[in-house]
């Protein structure tokens, strides 16, 4: 996602050299992902590259777990 909005497809460019850091999000779909990101581009002035991580079903079990424990 570039700072104009563009949203490209990759493959991902090659950099020499990367400074920056990263956010994880958990939102309901890619197009939620992108506007995001779009904010994220637009606060910083620099394109930001999206990539899906799936969820595992384990963690998410202990998560749910811990939380009625905690209760």
């Amino acid at each position: 996602m570039g700072t104009d909005g563009l949203v490209t497809d990759g493959p991902y460019p090659e950099t020499k050299e990367v400074v920056g850091g990263f956010v994880v999000l958990d939102v309901a779909s890619r197009e939620e992902a992108l506007t995001w990101a779009a904010k994220f581009a637009a606060s910083c002035r620099c394109a930001q590259e999206v990539r899906e991580l799936m969820p595992d079903p384990e963690v998410d079990a202990m998560i749910r777990q811990a939380q009625v424990a905690a209760k």
